[in-house]
Order: structure tokens, then C-alpha cells, then sequence
């Protein structure tokens, strides 16, 4: 059966996948240059929509005004880890003083956060517009809209996940967990994408037992854990740097201790991983292929990932390293997953690499 097409809906799920990228990077700049708290509140900054620029627009006791904001969220939220079942992270997020403590004004740090805002704002105004698009292909393919709603419905607890790692002052896994839906949403959008650029609207089960197959979520797997570390490692940093009143930088690596060197360590596994799967594809769908392309481009991208966390190793993490690193892991995550997809993009391609296999 043949798809029609529907432009709008492509150009949009496009520019809303590209867009997220760039919410990742400018949120890796705002985690690189501190700025995570420079809006003490969420939706508004300093309670308003367009944040202030110097500390006498701020009422005297503003420290204690946002310190208590935040406790009155964190009580919500402790309550609803209880009914969860995570009574230990509640009680946590209850007892510990420090996540209340409240930052200085600086102007560069609210500034730097309130545009990292506009631009999550602008991504979920362009996943909702991709949603509305999908409606035009509603008789044709429902499974578009229906994974644009996903999105819609992902990228809006996006945004509480976002207020609630505001008001836990960064808590350390609640990052985790924002980065964790940031790349799931990657994926939702990645499939829109690929879905409406198909020929047909057949629909292909994946099998999870070919070489290539496994090799590509392999590597997906060891790119999610990689990342994931990745998180703890800044995390550490962030401890070291705070435990040394942030002087003596190029001291601060070799201070996080075994994660680090397990983070740098495990690297290497996705840099065999990723030549092994162009080494597969090669053998599977000859020279002449996307696929090839692409894994090329994805063994291209770790080498360049291991570069920026050699660069950032031997010349004292510099700012502009880190939100590179970090967008060289998620654009690497995304392909990865970009390959999967097109694995069973057609029926006669599928059966073709099943049998060279």
C-alpha cells in the first residue's frame, strides 16, 4: 500500500528531532557552566516570565522566599515517591537542608538557564504543531499520530521531571532520570521520522535473534549505560570541585575516584562494538547501502567522543568540552537507534540480511 505523503508532518517531526538536539547541547552548557539553579523557580524565574538582571530587582529576602517555594514542591513530590513505593528517596528529599540551600544572584548563570527554558519551550510548541500535522495522516497511517501524541504526553512530563530537578536543587539521579526520557524522546521523534519517510505502510516485526540485530542493540545498550555513567562522572566532578573551593581544575578527574576510570575504560567497549557493527553491515548489505553510511558516520562520532573526553582529561575539563561530549553521546544514541529502524524499513531488505547472516 502506498503512503501518502504528508509533507508537514515530516518537515515538522524533523525540525522537532533536530531541536531536541539542540535543547540537549544548550543543556549541556548550562550544566558545564553551573548554571542549573540560575532560575530558583519553574515555570517563571524570580517569579517572573522575563527573569531580572541584577540583584536589586529581587526583594531582600529572596533566598528564603525560593528556599521555601521549593520546600512546599519537594513535600508534593516526596509524597508522591511514598505512594510509589520510594520511601527512602522521600525521606531523602525531606531531611536533607542542603537541596534547599539557595545560590547568589548572578545574571549570566539566570540568564543562561532562562534561555535553556525558551528553547524547551519551543520544542514542546514544535512536538505539538508535529501532533496536529499528523491528523492529515490519521486514514492513511494511525501509528504517526498515535506516537506524536506519545511525544506531546513525553515531552510534558519532561517538563515537571525539569521543575522537580529545579527544585531538588540537581539532585543527581533526578538528572539522570531527565537525560533518560530526554533519549527516549529521541526515539519517539527518530520513528516519526523514519515512519513517514516509508514507500509502504506494511508493518515489519523485528527479529531479535540476527547478528546484525543484536550487534545494533548492543551497542544502543552500551551507549544508554556509557551515558549514564557519564552523569555519575559529572557528578563526582561537581563534588571535587565544591571540596576544593574550584581551584587546582586539572586536579579534579583524577579525584572522582573508580568511576571515572571505569567511564574511560568501558568507552573502549563502544568503540569495538561500533567497529564491529560496521564490520557486519559490510558483510551483510554489501558497500552500496545507507546502512553502511551510517554506521560509518556512528564509528566517526565515538572516535570523536573518545577525543573530547581525552580533551577534557588532559587540559582540565575545559567548559567548551563538556556539552560537546555530551551531544556527541545522545547524536551517537541516536543513530544507533536511526539503524535499528532502517533495518526493517523494507520486507526484501530484511530477508535479504536474515539470509547473508
Amino acid at each position: 500500500m502506498k503512503q501518502k505523503r504528508n509533507k508537514p508532518f515530516r518537515i515538522l517531526s524533523i525540525t522537532s528531532l533536530v531541536a531536541v538536539y539542540v535543547l540537549i547541547l544548550v543543556g549541556g552548557i548550562v550544566r558545564s557552566t553551573g548554571s542549573g539553579m540560575g532560575c530558583p523557580d519553574w515555570p517563571q524565574c524570580f517569579g517572573q516570565w522575563v527573569p531580572p538582571t541584577t540583584v536589586a530587582q529581587l526583594p531582600e529576602n529572596y533566598k528564603e522566599i525560593y528556599s521555601q517555594h521549593r520546600a512546599e514542591k519537594n513535600q508534593k513530590f516526596s509524597r508522591y515517591l511514598d505512594f510509589l513505593g520510594f520511601d527512602q528517596l522521600a525521606h531523602q528529599i525531606r531531611t536533607d537542608q542542603s537541596i534547599l540551600e539557595e545560590a547568589d544572584f548572578n545574571r549570566a548563570k539566570t540568564w543562561t538557564e532562562y534561555v535553556n527554558r525558551l528553547v524547551g519551550v519551543l520544542v514542546g510548541f514544535l512536538i505539538i504543531a508535529t501532533c496536529i500535522a499528523s491528523l492529515g495522516s490519521l486514514k492513511t497511517d494511525r501509528k504517526l499520530f498515535s506516537f506524536s501524541l506519545l511525544a506531546v504526553l513525553m515531552v510534558s512530563f519532561q517538563g515537571w521531571i525539569g521543575s522537580v530537578v529545579v527544585s531538588t536543587n540537581l539532585m543527581p539521579w533526578m538528572i539522570t532520570v531527565h537525560m533518560l526520557i530526554a533519549l527516549l524522546i529521541v526515539c519517539v521523534l527518530t520513528y516519526l521520522v523514519v515512519r513517514s519517510g516509508r514507500k509502504n505502510l506494511a508493518d515489519y516485526r523485528i527479529s531479535f535473534f540476527s547478528k546484525t540485530n543484536l550487534v545494533v542493540m548492543a551497542a544502543l545498550v552500551l551507549t544508554v549505560v556509557q551515558i549514564v555513567m557519564g552523569t555519575q562522572v559529572r557528578e563526582a566532578i561537581d563534588q571535587v570541585a565544591v571540596s576544593l573551593a574550584y581551584q587546582e581544575r586539572s586536579t579534579w578527574i583524577d579525584n572522582t575516584g573508580n568511576i571515572f576510570i571505569i567511564h574511560r575504560t568501558y568507552a573502549w567497549m563502544v568503540v569495538l562494538v561500533s567497529i564491529y557493527l560496521v564490520y557486519v553491515l559490510r558483510k551483510t548489505v554489501g558497500n552500496q547501502h545507507n546502512l553502511l553510511f551510517w554506521s560509518f558516520m556512528i564509528l566517526v562520532l565515538v572516535m570523536l567522543e573518545v577525543f573530547s573526553g581525552a580533551l577534557m582529561h588532559y587540559f582540565a575539563i575545559p567548559k567548551f568540552a563538556q556539552p560537546v561530549h555530551l551531544g556527541l553521546a545522545t547524536l551517537i544514541f541516536g543513530l544507533q537507534f536511526l539503524v535499528l529502524l532502517k533495518l526493517h524499513q523494507n520486507v526484501a531488505q530484511r530477508k535479504a540480511m536474515l539470509e547473508a547472516v
